[in-house]
């Protein structure tokens, strides 16, 4: 188990005591402002004690006009230091780094916490049930979300955090902008890689000239989209050399969106049985990512595949999400050896043939899922034990409440 325990020195100087990496979740638990409190604080305290070498927040997004969902943490300036600050010590006081996610949901927002039609690079709505068409953002818009992020991220330095996460995966805006599909401009910001890419560096590029030299810059990216027509392997090798070349920290490889959703778990058999979904992926980009660390997320569950895939080289780290909620302490439980196989929950309906006659029941039980691992979170942030034995009319009704009419369409993924 050396290989898991082995600390993990990044380019920016900062070292991660271990392996092992809290993937993001999105916690929905900001306050009536957007601020974190101490139901968030109480949950990342909890998870400071968990053995993990890094903590990487859920969605934090960078404009209170555009939510991914009801109770999405928004950084847009200092106006909630304070609590930010608190946040970070929750995790900085057990000696665990912690980096903060930033997010812009584009045309994932979730039009009843907004109130408007949300933005996106072209207008290209979801393919899912309800989902509105969005607007094609200006090129001035553009550059604006550009400098939301950098504000956000010094905002992250100074509140205590170590480091920030571009989210580029999961059909969020920054991957809109990679994928063909979603971005259909023909201006500076689209029409080839080239310049969908251009979001994302000048999104780093903007970030690193803000902050300071220590603070980690890192990146989530979708090894593809699994959609025809969209972001495949080979423009996110792409992506990847070019981000190594901006001198990023570290990349978290995931994949998969909303409308086909690899991150959520819901994969064929002999995936699942080979745990690290995305680990082939991450061999092929190991070269040009060059020295900067691998984190591959997704379907992780044993010692043996997590020290396997570190001990091969094909990535750096592994990162779990949905273990982390059923047991806390996931990492040190696999760390100590307490367990061979960490625990997950996945909803599943009844009579599925007869409603695969209607519609497609692996999404809805994809959103169940998602719904239910928020459910504990919620509980693990009011100081309460998780519920493995809550059952689906619960998280459907608790997920009803949070985000009204909405509820199917899915907005954020566990892995």
């Amino acid at each position: 188990m050396s290989a898991l325990r082995d600390p993990l020195p990044l380019p920016c100087g900062l070292v991660l005591p271990n392996r092992i990496v809290k993937a993001s979740m999105s916690e929905a638990l900001g306050g009536a402002t957007n601020a974190p409190n101490v139901r968030i604080e109480r949950l990342y305290r909890t998870w400071a004690s968990g053995g993990y070498g890094l903590l990487v927040t859920g969605n934090v997004m960078v404009d209170r006009a555009q939510l991914g969902e009801v109770g999405n943490v928004v950084i847009e300036d200092e106006r909630d230091l304070p609590a930010l600050a608190s946040w970070a010590k929750a995790t900085k006081d057990a000696g665990v780094p912690i980096f903060v996610q930033l997010n812009h949901p584009g045309r994932q927002a979730n039009p009843l916490s907004i109130g408007h039609t949300p933005v996106a690079p072209s207008a290209v709505p979801l393919n899912v049930p309800g989902a509105s068409t969005p607007r094609a953002l200006t090129s001035v818009e553009v550059e604006g979300i550009v400098e939301r992020f950098a504000v956000a991220a010094l905002v992250c330095e100074t509140a205590g955090f170590d480091g920030v996460q571009i989210q580029a995966a999961h059909g969020y805006l920054v991957t809109q902008f990679l994928s063909p599909m979603t971005n259909q401009r023909t201006d500076e910001w689209g029409g080839d890689p080239s310049r969908r890419r251009r979001f994302l560096i000048e999104i780093v590029r903007a970030i690193r000239a803000r902050v300071s030299p220590g603070f980690a810059v890192s990146v989530k990216l979708n090894s593809a989209d699994f959609q025809r027509g969209g972001f495949t392997e080979a423009e996110s090798r792409d992506v990847v050399e070019a981000l190594a070349a901006e001198g990023i920290d570290l990349i978290e490889i995931s994949g998969g969106t909303y409308e086909s959703p690899a991150m959520s778990g819901f994969s064929a058999a002999s995936t699942r049985a080979r745990e690290a979904y995305f680990l082939e992926y991450a061999r092929t980009v190991r070269a040009v990512a060059g020295d900067v660390p691998l984190v591959v997320t997704g379907g992780f569950r044993t010692e043996a595949g997590m020290s396997e895939a570190i001990e091969s080289g094909d990535c750096d780290a592994v990162g779990i999400a949905r273990p982390t909620v059923l047991d806390a302490g996931a990492a040190r439980s696999v760390l100590t050896g307490r367990t061979r196989a960490l625990a997950t929950r996945d909803i599943r309906l009844p009579l599925r043939d007869a409603l695969g006659k209607l519609t497609d029941p692996s999404a809805i039980e994809s959103v169940l899922t998602i719904g239910w691992h928020t459910d504990q979170l919620h509980r693990m942030g009011d100081g309460l034990a998780p519920d493995p034995d809550r059952g689906r009319v619960r998280t459907m009704a608790a997920m009803v409440r949070r985000n009204g009419r909405i509820t199917l369409n899915p907005r954020r993924g566990t892995r």
